[in-house]
């Protein structure tokens, strides 16, 4: 097992079912992390490491503003006509600070990739959410875990985020139902989502 403490200073997690308003989840989705920590260790394939456990506590409260910005939605072939841009509203979270708790193989290769960064080839800027949602920092953390608030498996949570995204439609993307709850001790099996396409 691996754990990772990530700061991200402004980020959008936005919300699968979300259409024009683009909300945010307070935190990031399973799928989500999942995503960024392929990008981490310069991994294209994700379905290689569909093994990987992840358990994900929220340790700061981010501060939560709207903005407006300009989407691009496609009401025209040419991509460049005026009628495919239009303004909104999207929320926006400040001072997002999570820890990451990683086991499967997916941990080994984050392991190796710390202890030899030159073992990674990627590309572009590490990101978490929509690719201009920079991370500042990515630390590996060796005591245990302590404080925030966990993403639990609960029937009856509010919270309903993706674990496994379909990219291509929507059909294959996997949900689960989750609430964020004070750090139990000792952390039971329902923080832990297992990533899977199936």
């Amino acid at each position: 097992m691996i754990q990772l403490q990530i700061e991200v200073p402004v980020a959008c997690f936005r919300q699968s079912r979300g259409r024009q308003f683009a909300e945010t989840y307070p935190l990031p989705p399973p799928a989500t992390v999942y995503g960024m920590l392929l990008s981490l260790i310069g991994e294209w394939d994700r379905h290689r490491y569909t093994d990987t456990q992840l358990a994900i506590a929220l340790l700061s409260q981010p501060q939560q503003s709207t903005v407006i910005r300009t989407f691009r939605r496609f009401k025209s072939k040419d991509i460049s006509a005026p009628s495919n841009a239009c303004p909104d509203y999207q929320q926006l979270l400040t001072n997002v600070q999570i820890r990451v708790l990683v086991k499967g193989s997916l941990a080994d290769r984050l392991e190796e990739a710390f202890d030899h960064p030159e073992s990674v080839i990627r590309s572009g800027g590490l990101s978490l959410g929509e690719s201009r949602d920079l991370i500042n920092a990515v630390t590996r953390v060796k005591d245990r875990p302590q404080g925030g608030q966990w993403l639990t498996q609960d029937q009856d949570g509010l919270l309903t985020l993706p674990y496994w995204v379909d990219h291509v439609g929507s059909s294959g993307t996997r949900w689960l139902r989750y609430s964020l709850q004070k750090q139990p001790e000792p952390l039971p099996e329902s923080v832990w989502t297992l990533i899977r396409s199936d």
